[in-house]
C-alpha cells in the first residue's frame, strides 16, 4: 500500500511539474531516466556491465531523425523505427558479446560501439559531426499538434512510465527472477538447467530496444540529434547515474539521472549565483567543469554510499525494521 501511495504522489507531481519548471528540461531527465532504467535492467538485475548503450542510444536517435526529416514519416513511426535499431544492433552486439564474461564482456561491447561511432562520424545521413538538425515533433496520431511543450512533455511522460512499467514487470516477473540467479550464482543457474546465454541475450536485447526508445524520444523533443549521443562518454554517464542512484533497485536510476543531468544544466547558472553573492569569481567557472563535479559525486558516492543514494536509504530502513 505505502509503494502504491508513493507512486501516486510522483505521478501528481510529475503532472504538475511543466507548470513550475521549464518542460523541455523536464523532457530531457525523463528521456534520461529511461535510458538510464534501461541500462540498470542489464548490470543491476543481470549483472553484465556494458560499455556500449551508446550505441542504441544514438543509433536510435539518429534513425528517428532521418525518418523524419528526410522520409517525412510519421512521429509514431519514427519512435518505433528507433526503438527496432536500437533492439538489431542489441541483438548483434549481444551475440557477439555474451560469449564472454566480465571485463571481456565489457571490452566487447566498448569496442563494438567505438566502431558504431565511427560508423555514423563518416555516413552521410547522419551529418557527420553536424548531426541531424531541424528534426520535426510532428503530430501525434496525425491530430494532435506536439509543436506545444506541454503536449510533448505528456506524451514523454506517458512513454517513459510505460518504459518503467515494462522494466518493473519484467523484474519481478519469473524471467526476472532467472535473470537475478544468473547474477547471483550463473554456474547454478546452468546447473539448474536454464539457458543462461539465452536469457542474458534477451534481456540485453530488451535493454537496448529501451535505451533506443529514450534515444527516438530525446532526439523527437529536442529537434536534433549529434555524435555525443553515440560516443563512449555517454555510456560511462549513464554508468554513473545508474551507480549514483542505486545499483539493482527500481528507483535509483530514476534519482542517479534526475542528479546528473541536473547538475548538466543548472551547474553554470549555480556558480553564477554563488559568485554574485560571495563576490569570488571562481565559481562563475563550475559551469564549465560539470565533469569534475560528477566525478567527485561519483567517488563520494563509491566512497560512502556503496549502495547508491537509493540503496544506502533502503538499507537504512531495513536495518531500522529489523528486531534488535
Amino acid at each position: 500500500m505505502n509503494k502504491k501511495i508513493g507512486y501516486a504522489i510522483a505521478l501528481a507531481a510529475l503532472l504538475a511539474a511543466p507548470f513550475v519548471v521549464y518542460p523541455v528540461f523536464l523532457m530531457k531527465v525523463l528521456c534520461f531516466v529511461l535510458f538510464a532504467c534501461a541500462f540498470n535492467l542489464l548490470i543491476g538485475f543481470t549483472g553484465l556491465l556494458s560499455f556500449g548503450h551508446a550505441a542504441f542510444f544514438g543509433s536510435a536517435g539518429y534513425v528517428a531523425g532521418y525518418a523524419l526529416t528526410k522520409l517525412g514519416l510519421p512521429m509514431e513511426v519514427g519512435l518505433i523505427l528507433g526503438t527496432a535499431t536500437g533492439a538489431l544492433i542489441g541483438l548483434i552486439m549481444g551475440s557477439l558479446a555474451i560469449r564472454r564474461q566480465g571485463i571481456y564482456f565489457t571490452m566487447i561491447t566498448l569496442a563494438l560501439a567505438q566502431m558504431f561511432y565511427f560508423v555514423c562520424l563518416q555516413a552521410p545521413f547522419t551529418g557527420g559531426e553536424d548531426g541531424l538538425q531541424g528534426v520535426p515533433r510532428g503530430r501525434l496520431l496525425g491530430m494532435i499538434d506536439l509543436s506545444s511543450d506541454l503536449r510533448m512533455y505528456y506524451l514523454v511522460l506517458a512513454i517513459v512510465i510505460g518504459g518503467f512499467a515494462l522494466i518493473a514487470r519484467t523484474v519481478h516477473s519469473p524471467f526476472g527472477q532467472v535473470l537475478k540467479a544468473v547474477k547471483e550464482n550463473e554456474p547454478r543457474a546452468i546447473s539448474l538447467g536454464y539457458d543462461v546465454d539465452r536469457y542474458k541475450l534477451l534481456a540485453f536485447v530488451l535493454s537496448a530496444a529501451l535505451s533506443g526508445l529514450a534515444g527516438a524520444t530525446k532526439t523527437l523533443v529536442l529537434g536534433f540529434e549529434t555524435l555525443t549521443d553515440v560516443h563512449w562518454t555517454m555510456s560511462g554517464l549513464v554508468v554513473l547515474m545508474t551507480l549514483v542512484g542505486g545499483l539493482g533497485t527500481i528507483v535509483g536510476p530514476i534519482v542517479g539521472a534526475l542528479i546528473i543531468i541536473s547538475l548538466e544544466n543548472k551547474l553554470g547558472e549555480l556558480g553564477n549565483l554563488l559568485a554574485d553573492v560571495t563576490t569570488i569569481d571562481w565559481f562563475r567557472s563550475l559551469g564549465e567543469s560539470v565533469t569534475i563535479v560528477t566525478g567527485f559525486i561519483f567517488i563520494v558516492c563509491v566512497l560512502a554510499f556503496r549502495r547508491g543514494i537509493v540503496g544506502e536509504i533502503a538499507a537504512r530502513f531495513k536495518s531500522a525494521k529489523a528486531p534488535s
